[in-house]
């Protein structure tokens, strides 16, 4: 990293490349438990101490008090979690989706129709037939409970199946 593109104050990576660090990980953790700098991992050799209490330094984690003596803040914290943009509120099919999978299902029969088509239509290509376990297989892609998705698809007339149950085909005009 260049001079130029280093930032400067607290930043999340810096605070936790430096909680990786075990000899930082057990220089913070003394230093939030009050041990003043000659006590802090006296076990270190002078340049393993002095490493740890920089990276720490400059993450913004500890910070020298009036007295020059090393202080866990807890401000960093409040400060790095406002860094954080706000999650921007989701619309449209993303509402009832999580990762991909769906969260819920609308309680609005024309979102939770708009929803299926959508899934049918990535799932199931048009004219392809299907047995039941290989719709299954495509369906565990968006649930865990893939009988009560193969249901809705059915009801709402997007998913086909054979008086025998032995095929499963897209609906012509999904």
């Amino acid at each position: 990293m260049t001079e130029g593109t280093r930032q400067s104050g607290p930043h999340w990576r810096r605070a936790v490349a430096a909680l990786a660090n075990n000899d930082a990980r057990t220089a913070y953790a003394q230093i939030v438990l009050g041990a003043k700098l000659p006590d802090v991992v006296p076990e270190l050799n002078a340049r393993r101490r002095d490493r740890a209490i920089a990276a720490l330094l400059e993450s913004g984690l500890v910070e020298r008090n009036a007295a020059n003596e090393l202080e866990a803040s807890g401000a960093i914290f409040s400060g790095l979690l406002a860094q954080q943009p706000r999650r921007q509120a989701q619309t449209g099919l993303a509402r009832f989706m999580r990762l991909g999978r769906i969260e819920r299902y609308p309680a609005n029969m024309a979102e939770r129709r708009e929803l299926l088509a959508w899934i049918v239509r990535k799932a199931i290509e048009p004219g392809e037939h299907l047995t039941e376990k290989q719709v299954d297989e495509r369906l565990l892609s968006y649930t865990d409970d893939v009988v009560m998705l193969r249901r809705y698809l059915i009801d709402f007339e997007l998913l086909e199946r054979t008086p025998s149950g032995s095929s499963y085909s897209r609906h012509d005009d999904t």
